[in-house]
């Protein structure tokens, strides 16, 4: 799954992993752990977020390596939000290449800017179980606690709307020549992710049915 920072990817992720039982491999979510155990690469990407950037290739493609290696992804796995790069894709071709696997298909969910800013300043996330939720779509049911388990719901620091327009316009920098790549392969395919979140969801299932 391709698409920007906002553009619900990991949301749409999750609903698909858990309709086809297939795990979802969120680069955000592993760095995230990386960071919070302060591990080497935890370290590395705490310092890369910290300046409103994205972390090295290197560190990136070291943890998926790792994953895909693992007993649940023999069979298949969702890739959200990897790869963002041309080294990264081209890491990932290797790494496929390797294991005999190959990739089914490369779905980009398109959002306008401003939406995309709005949505993101306005999010939260359980601390708890993962679920997110949003100040004007998506509000919880107790305002900070979660609906599904109870826990205290989280914002992220860098949600804020400076940090967001750089790292917009940092993954369209590096990712635009990412989705030519993929383009030329032939499996490449677009969703509207302006789209009621259920529109979207049906037509993801649609194009992996």
């Amino acid at each position: 799954f391709m698409g920007p920072p906002g553009a619900g990817k990991g949301t749409q992720a999750r609903q698909i992993a858990e309709k086809y039982g297939i795990p979802q491999l969120s680069t955000g979510d592993m760095l995230r752990a990386a960071v919070k155990a302060g591990t080497d690469v935890g370290r590395k990407a705490k310092a890369a977020m910290e300046s409103c950037g994205l972390v090295t290739d290197d560190i990136v493609v070291g943890i998926i390596a790792d994953r895909i290696s693992a007993a649940d992804c023999k069979k298949c796995f969702i890739l959200d939000g990897f790869p963002r790069t041309v080294a990264q894709a081209q890491a990932l071709d290797s790494m496929l290449l390797e294991r005999k696997l190959k990739i089914d298909h490369v779905i980009d969910i398109t959002c306008d800017t401003e939406a995309l800013v709005a949505r993101i300043t306005g999010r939260s996330t359980c601390a708890g179980c993962g679920e997110g939720y949003h100040t004007e779509h998506k509000k919880p049911k107790k305002a900070g606690v979660c609906d599904k388990c109870g826990g205290t719901l989280t914002t992220r620091a860098d949600d804020n709307e400076e940090t967001v327009r750089n790292r917009l316009s940092v993954y369209d920098q590096q990712t635009a020549p990412v989705i030519d790549h993929y383009r030329h392969k032939g499996a490449f395919k677009t969703v509207d992710g302006m789209q009621e979140m259920d529109t979207v969801f049906k037509n993801l299932c649609a194009i992996i049915g």
